[in-house]
């Protein structure tokens, strides 16, 4: 490896002991293996929006239903400004929480915990 590169930064090799089967498989399923958090992480956000975004405009019609109001359309309601508050609201807090449990995770220990660094390790350290 070169200067600067970490562990997790190497080419994926098929002849380790252990290795996943994507990884012994290669091609297509190796590429696809390589970057499976991102892409798994990506559907769970777009899953979670449009969960959101379906019950937030049943509600909305619902509502608009008991006032005798005519129904909105998917796309009327996409260009409702209250359901990209919300939304941005949500993510902002789901973000904030991530943000803390990094950043806290950094200055912070548990002794005994597996998930964090040992309490006399520097802040640097990244636990490996």
């Amino acid at each position: 490896m070169c200067e600067g590169e970490e562990e997790v930064d190497r080419e994926p090799s098929a002849q380790r002991n252990g290795a996943p089967w994507p990884v012994r498989r290669g091609g297509r399923f190796l590429a696809l293996y390589k970057r499976s958090l991102t892409i798994s992480l990506l559907l769970l956000f777009l899953v979670s929006f449009a969960l959101h975004l379906d019950g937030r405009f049943r509600d909305e019609n619902d509502k608009r239903q008991l006032l005798h109001l005519t129904k909105l359309s998917l796309a009327q309601y996409l260009h409702d400004s209250r359901f990209w508050f919300e939304s941005f609201q949500n993510w902002q807090s789901e973000f904030l929480s991530i943000f803390a449990i990094i950043v806290l995770s950094i200055f912070l220990r548990q002794q005994g915990s597996s998930q964090s660094k040992p309490v006399d390790a520097p802040h640097s350290e990244t636990g490996e």
